[in-house]
Formats: structure tokens, sequence, C-alpha cells
């Protein structure tokens, strides 16, 4: 029998997110499709793609396809908007992600891929990345090396799972908290928002980067 919130109000902050980890991992859907988002972050999305109004968002990393199509929906609210989802194969994603007329896929290495993505967007164009790929340090970095000249002053640069032996004993270690750091040492253009952490339960700590400069 499942336990409930008000009977395990003393229960340590690392066993909620191991809890909240496996619902991501095996029942979190968005219309039906599986999404491994945490809501709390997509929440915070939303409101960044609310305040920055980006021409482009780039997702590096979409699996099942749910999280490009609730952004692509969130395009649509605002009637602006349009998605770029680039990963090693989208076989897994259903047609009618596919056919949303906001989502364009771009199969293949992220990095081999950034010319193609390059020529995809005006030199004007505000842009919101989001990393959520393999989630080692090197591979993050370079996403994060590769990518980050898209962005202007005000944009936001996103890392998932950088809870990664910061919260939870799962994926590659060192991983993308770690590359967030050096990525950060090396490139003063960025700053860790940590504001963006309000709700305190986030996949993403330290991976609200804004481009200050």
């Amino acid at each position: 029998m499942a336990a409930f919130m008000e009977e395990q109000l003393d229960l340590p902050l690392r066993a909620v997110l191991a809890r909240m980890q496996e619902r991501i991992l095996t029942q979190t859907t968005y219309f039906g499709i599986p999404a491994l988002k945490n809501p709390l972050d997509h929440w915070i999305y939303q409101e960044l793609i609310h305040a920055t109004r980006p021409d482009v968002i780039i997702e590096i990393g979409n699996a099942y396809g749910g999280s490009a199509l609730a952004l692509a929906h969130l395009c649509d609210l605002m009637g602006h908007g349009r998605v770029i989802g680039l990963d090693l194969s989208h076989q897994a994603v259903p047609e009618a992600v596919r056919r949303h007329p906001r989502i364009t896929f771009i199969t293949g290495d992220a990095c081999t891929s950034f010319a193609t993505v390059r020529n995809l967007i005006p030199d004007s164009a505000r842009v919101l990345l989001i990393e959520d790929s393999a989630h080692t340090y090197a591979g993050t970095l370079q996403v994060l090396r590769t990518f980050s000249p898209l962005l202007q002053p005000g944009d936001y640069f996103i890392v998932e799972d950088s809870i990664c032996h910061h919260g939870l004993e799962v994926g590659p270690q060192p991983g993308p908290y770690e590359a967030i750091e050096t990525f950060l040492m090396e490139n003063r253009n960025f700053e860790s928002d940590r504001n963006r952490e309000a709700f305190l339960i986030t996949w993403n700590p330290k991976g609200y980067l804004k481009r200050i400069t």
C-alpha cells in the first residue's frame, strides 16, 4: 500500500528524492507520452520561457519526446517559438510528436550536428538550451562549450541531471555537476542562477546557467 505525505513528514530528503526518481522514470507522462522530467523543474521551464520568450528552444536528448511536446505546447500558448530536438535516435518518439509543426528533430551526435543546428537559427535569435543527453562529465562539458556561443545575454543554458551523486546516487561520476563547475570556471560569460531552484527540490542543482555578458 502506498504511504502518503502526511504520514511521512519526517522522511529524509534523500528518501524523498529517490521516491520521486522512481516515479519519474517509470510513470511520468505528458499527454500520454513518457517524459523523464521532474515536474517541479518543468514548472521553472515555463516561467523561464514566458520571461525570456526564446525564438528557439534546443533540447539535447529527447528520449520518448514527451518533454519536446511539452515545450512545443508552451510555444503554442505564447504563439511564439519552436523546438529543435537532438538525439542519437528518435525511434521511440511517437508520430504525434514528430508531426507537431513547431518541432524539428535532428538525429545524430549533438556536437557533430552543431553546424546543422547553427544554420537553422538566425543570428539575432533568443535561444533556450536544455542539455539532457549522456550525463558524462566529458560529454556534458563538450556540449556546454560547443553550444554556449548560441546564447545572448539573458538567455539560459539548462544542464539537467546534475543531481547525479549530488542528491541521487545514480549516473556517471564525475558527471554534469562537475562539468558545470569546470565550465563556469573557464567561461565568465555565464553564472549559475540558483534562484531558479526555488522549489528546493530540483534535478538540476547549479544547472540553470544564465548568460550575463
